[in-house]
């Protein structure tokens, strides 16, 4: 089971707003993993304006 089904607080996409529109919510428009399955690219989108927002998830190293 990949890491990421696991709710960890540390890799949770923050809360993003558009920066055109400022204020109104964007939503996730698209999710790609890469090979390493390190890190995930969330793509977001504001449904009013289309403005397109890229954010980059790493995932956190291991503690044990």
């Amino acid at each position: 089971m990949p890491a990421y089904i696991h709710h960890h607080d540390d890799t949770e996409p923050a809360f993003v707003i558009c920066p055109s529109c400022v204020g109104l919510p964007m939503y996730v428009r698209d999710v790609e993993l890469h090979w390493s399955m390190a890190k995930i690219d969330f793509t977001y989108e504001c449904a009013d304006c289309g403005a397109e927002v890229r954010q980059t998830i790493v995932k956190p190293e291991s503690r044990h």
